[in-house]
């Protein structure tokens, strides 16, 4: 009998044993998640069984702030070019070399978000985008419209920061607070015809804007984490490219924000000029989402509805 108890215990011991084995394991995979480049969500939920998706509310706040700072960058950054040209003596005149640094600004508040929010509210940071993937129901109406709320209060509190900086009332009716216009566009067509070619430039440039949304950050299919280096360069060779005719909003909170904060500061701006940065960018976005909806076809584009319709690896790599 005392071996057979003795083999008893033993075995009691080694199930003990596997039991703590077992759970300092779990405890080793829940203290070391691996995260993806960028350091965006993890690929599995923690330990405890944590739920990781974003809330409507910290969506919310993510692309409030993600507006707001692509304003204070990208608006800001005209801001602060005409501001040192003015200041020079003589005055300077404005420059490829200028228009240069802006569309760099742009590109890097935009890669910059892209990587921090994405993993959180797929960093629309522009009404167009919401719009244009509300319209093609990878998104709902509902999300759709606080990302709207967000956006556009981003975008003005993103122009303040430009005033804060500059002098207030000083910036908004010296340098301005970088709102857009269309005077190129007017300058060589016309009042009508200026009008015309701006609302098609802003809807070219903003379809060409969704295409490159869709193909690097809502389909899964493309490499991970390039979308916010890809979709900050794509903005910037628009700038490059027609900069001077319309100022390259393709955003609607980002023409809204300055224009509103420029005037109420005392500051001069048409804000019947607002029509061409809504309808061209609205109109672009959703013919870029279905046309690569159309070229891609047959194909599982859905993207992620927990993170505003955007692919996780449109910011990570899904392990």
């Amino acid at each position: 009998m005392q071996p057979a108890r003795n083999g008893r215990y033993a075995r009691s011991r080694y199930k003990r044993l596997d039991v703590s084995l077992q759970h300092q394991v779990n405890l080793f995979l829940a203290s070391n998640v691996t995260y993806s480049k960028g350091g965006c969500l993890p690929g599995q939920a923690d330990y405890y069984g944590m739920d990781r998706t974003p809330t409507l509310t910290q969506k919310f706040v993510a692309e409030l702030l993600g507006t707001s700072f692509l304003t204070w960058i990208g608006a800001g950054s005209i801001t602060a070019a005409v501001f040192l040209l003015n200041g020079a003596k003589p005055a300077l005149a404005f420059s490829m070399a200028d228009l240069g640094m802006i569309a760099l600004a742009f590109a890097f508040a935009i890669a910059a978000m892209v990587y921090t929010i994405g993993h959180i509210s797929g960093c629309h940071i522009n009404p167009a985008v919401t719009f244009s993937l509300a319209v093609t129901r990878r998104i709902s109406w509902n999300e759709a419209v606080v990302y709207w709320v967000a956006q556009f209060l981003g975008g003005i509190l993103g122009a303040l920061f430009i005033a804060l900086a500059f002098g207030w009332t000083t910036a908004a009716q010296g340098p301005g607070l970088g709102a857009t216009n269309f005077g190129g566009a007017i300058s060589l067509y016309g009042t009508g015809g200026g009008w015309i070619v701006a609302i098609a430039m802003e809807t070219i440039g903003t379809f060409f804007l969704l295409l490159v949304i869709m193909g690097t950050a809502v389909d899964g299919r493309a490499p991970g984490g390039w979308a916010g280096f890809i979709i900050g360069l794509m903005v910037a060779g628009e700038i490059f490219a027609f900069g001077p005719i319309t100022n390259v909003a393709l955003n609607p909170a980002r023409a809204l924000g300055p224009a509103l904060v420029q005037v109420l500061l005392g500051g001069t701006y048409d804000l019947s000029h607002l029509i061409v940065y809504f309808v061209g960018p609205l109109l672009g976005g959703v013919l870029g989402t279905f046309t690569y909806d159309f070229i891609s076809r047959g194909r599982a584009i859905a993207g992620t509805p927990e993170l505003g319709g955007v692919s996780e690896t449109a910011v990570e790599q899904v392990r």
